[in-house]
């Protein structure tokens, strides 16, 4: 019998059908899709069979994509159990995120904007997703990859910031994903994007401060945004 948490229909495939010329990068999208829109519940089971009949592709990519998902820590796998999705955050490790996002990000997107030029405003400009806001259908495509698009902004922030460690800190804390997943709601993408740009504009602005006030007002808003998933 077909696992129902592990049903792929063609919306939730970036392509309809698996491509065979990147076979683990399809597998990858279409699951990190399922479990950013929580088609895939936190904690739930994931059979590689099961994977392997819906897709129609050997182990192996399965395998790939599952072990880059692990990475991101959206997978655990268990000794001689198997896969499952993550378990969902509790709100104690929820409140410590946003402690740390807020001791952290203000300060560096004040320090970043003295940092750029032309060619890295444009590449935040771009990470930001505002240009493709509404582009596609799909709405947990477009919700999964906003969450992508939101990571990677966040990190060219830290990077143009020029502190690795605060970087690093925050990457391996896989923030992003994690809180992505808490609720699947258009609300959580469009008032981000409208955070986005107002960030964006003060750092075309290379207002230090507007910078370091519109990325606290971003966090605190996306807290408070995600907060009623505990509820």
């Amino acid at each position: 019998m077909q696992d129902p948490d592990l049903t792929v229909d063609n919306e939730a495939r970036p392509s309809g059908r698996i491509q065979r010329a990147s076979l683990a990068g399809d597998v990858y999208e279409a699951i990190f899709a399922q479990l950013m829109s929580l088609r895939i519940p936190p904690g739930s089971r994931i059979t590689v069979d099961n994977l392997v009949r819906e897709f129609n592709v050997s182990h192996t990519p399965i395998r790939e994509a599952l072990g880059r998902l692990e990475g991101e820590g959206l997978v655990v796998k268990t000794h001689l159990i198997g896969y499952r999705a993550a378990p969902q955050i509790t709100r104690r490790r929820f409140d410590e995120l946003y402690e740390l996002r807020l001791l952290l990000e203000p300060a560096a997107a004040a320090k970043a904007t003295a940092a750029l030029d032309e060619e890295r405003l444009a590449a935040l400009r771009e990470a930001a997703g505002v240009m493709a806001r509404r582009v596609g259908k799909d709405e947990r495509l477009r919700y999964a990859n906003f969450a992508r698009q939101d990571a990677i902004f966040h990190d060219k922030i830290m990077e143009f910031a020029q502190n690795e460690l605060i970087r690093e800190t925050l990457n391996h804390q896989h923030t992003h994903f994690h809180i992505f997943r808490l609720m699947y709601h258009s609300r959580v993408t469009e008032e981000a994007l409208d955070e986005h740009e107002a960030i964006l504009a003060a750092f075309a602005a290379g207002d230090a401060d507007a910078a370091e006030k519109a990325m606290r007002a971003h966090i605190e808003n996306s807290r408070d945004r995600l907060l009623p998933a505990f509820e």
